[in-house]
């Protein structure tokens, strides 16, 4: 028979009980709260995956607060719509930065398996399985950790983590995998699409083109149930024939949520559970341009920044949701600066290149071959700046006849009495020793890779160095990857017909009968690049103060 308690000791029991009682009624409330959410009296969204998101959040970034928005709101309170019936088709497209893959692929699933669906099935794809993978672990160490387990460790055990697959004991998983992948012989009870295209790479047209085709005839049969399951689709927008695109294009049924970082109002529609943008006032449309939609996250100064380093055609896209039509606006006219000197000079070069984009027919109802030659030199402020200082389209042959010189013949003479007769190589070779370059870029093509050979084996030691350029991604793709080169107002060009020529095609590019002088051009200025050699100025104002201060470079929190 056990001694009766002391009075201490009964009121320690008491203050256990009382803990015990507390705690479970904290879990219970927690449980509830993470329930489907709610409004209230102030119009501030309560409870749901908002609320389980900003509990958890330490979990995954634990050295970086999260910072509340509505935004964030907005996408969990679809979601949520999703999980209670409301929608099972969902387009989302908000800008970069706004968390997109953490909510929709990582905190989504785990909350919905919390609130008693650990059932549920997930297939998720992006362009890369990467990504997908990156965001099942993530998912597999929320789901693992001590907090949530404490809260919903009778609902959720977890047999597997792993990058491809996370599973639990009710039968429910999460597979990873990625646009064309393993994923497509797996069926699940949502299907999430992150990221669909590469934006960063500005993938080609036959890429995207591509995916747009396996969204069609491939991810979206890959339901267990079509008319109760869903599909929900997170992105930015990279063009106007993307995955978005279509879904709009051919009207297919599904809500669209749509955020543009600054507030346009004739763009602003209500979706169909009636969520209205925050920034929108029907009294003062013309005052809610331009508001932000995470000013606490991205303040005016650091979108202002990022509009200038993106340039205008990305920002339109993936910032603002509203890609310009291909048919123009690549490089706008007023992006070129006019180089005015008044001793009709050029600056002093530090170095100079010359690209040539070939083609070997002289029939004009074909391609021509365009080269452009570039010089880099230092502006009076002592910033390195980019100049055009020739261009020529020709309809040429490969090569004209072997036409020597006569004696006491100058090099000029010969060439003004050869010129009508020399083909792609011997233009080559004249220009690029005109304006003593340093090296000829040629696109590795076939054609390209036959005139480098064929300049080294006719002329031997050149006073140039060759170098054949790998081809990545179509004309536009690589037009869109020095575009910002443009828009931050680097390229300078004089008042010459050459000059004016090269203009022109580049401005109504792609559009226009003409692609070879900005094929040409693009080359050029994304070997400058990748080669250190036009760099804006901030970036070499960062590069300044990071060898002063030797600080490591900060890194991404995570990459959305």
């Amino acid at each position: 028979m056990h001694a009766p308690l002391t009075a201490a000791q009964q009121r320690k029991a008491k203050e256990e009980l009382a803990e015990l009682l507390a705690e479970k009624q904290r879990r219970r409330d927690k449980r509830l709260q993470c329930q489907r959410g709610y409004r209230d009296k102030d119009g501030n969204w309560v409870g749901g995956l908002y609320a389980f998101v900003k509990y958890f959040w330490h979990i995954l970034e634990p050295e970086n607060p999260m910072v509340p928005g509505w935004a964030m709101e907005a996408i969990c309170e679809h979601l949520e719509a999703v999980t209670f019936g409301e929608i099972n088709r969902l387009l989302i497209n908000v800008p970069p930065g706004f968390s997109k893959s953490l909510l929709t692929d990582v905190f989504f699933p785990a909350w919905q398996w919390a609130i008693g669906k650990a059932h549920l099935r997930y297939v998720t794809f992006s362009y890369s399985s990467s990504l997908t993978e990156r965001d099942n672990r993530r998912f597999g160490d929320l789901v693992t950790s001590r907090e949530y387990q404490e809260l919903y460790g009778d609902k959720v055990k977890i047999v597997k983590k792993g990058d491809t697959l996370v599973s639990n004991t009710r039968k429910g998983w999460k597979l990873a995998s990625s646009v064309g992948g393993v994923g497509t012989g797996e069926r699940g009870d949502i299907v999430i699409l992150d990221d669909p295209h590469n934006v960063k790479e500005a993938e080609s047209e036959i890429v995207r083109n591509e995916t747009i085709r396996w969204f069609r005839e491939s991810m979206s049969n890959r339901l267990n149930d079509l008319e109760r399951g869903a599909i929900i689709i997170i992105m930015q927008r990279v063009h106007e024939d993307d995955v978005s695109g279509a879904i709009l294009e051919l009207g297919l049924d599904y809500v669209h949520l749509m955020i543009p970082m600054e507030f346009e109002p004739d763009r602003s529609m209500p979706t169909k559970i009636g969520w209205v943008d925050p920034r929108h006032d029907p009294d003062d449309l013309d005052g809610c341009t331009g508001l932000l939609a995470w000013e606490e996250r991205f303040p005016p100064h650091v979108v202002a920044q990022t509009r200038k380093e993106v340039g205008p055609y990305a920002y339109a896209g993936q910032y603002q949701q509203a890609p310009a039509p291909r048919g123009g606006g690549i490089f706008q006219r007023s992006w070129w600066q006019l180089w005015d000197a008044h001793d009709g000079k050029f600056p002093v070069f530090e170095y100079l290149i010359a690209s040539l984009d070939s083609a070997f027919t002289e029939k004009e109802q074909n391609d021509p071959s365009g080269l452009t030659v570039w010089g880099v030199f230092m502006n009076a402020e002592n910033q390195r700046r980019i100049m055009l200082v020739h261009a020529w389209r020709k309809h040429l042959q490969f090569s004209g006849p072997r036409m020597p010189m006569a004696p006491g013949e100058t090099k000029a003479q010969w060439a003004h009495r050869t010129q009508e007769k020399w083909g792609l190589i011997e233009w080559c070779k004249y220009t690029c020793e005109r304006f003593r370059v340093d090296k000829l870029l040629i696109e590795a093509k076939a054609s390209g890779i036959s005139a480098a050979q064929e300049m080294g084996n006719r002329y031997g030691r050149l006073d140039f160095s060759v170098q054949l350029c790998p081809v990545s991604g179509d004309k536009v793709a690589r037009a869109l990857a020095v575009q910002a080169t443009f828009s931050q107002m680097l390229i300078y060009a004089p008042a010459r017909d050459w000059a004016e020529m090269t203009i022109d095609e580049a401005a109504v590019f792609p559009k226009g009968r003409y692609k070879d002088l900005t094929d040409s051009m693009t080359q050029a200025v994304k070997y400058l690049r990748d080669n250190g050699l036009a760099k804006t100025d901030e970036e070499v104002t960062a590069e300044e103060v990071e060898s002063v201060t030797h600080r490591p470079k900060k890194q991404a929190i995570y990459p959305c």
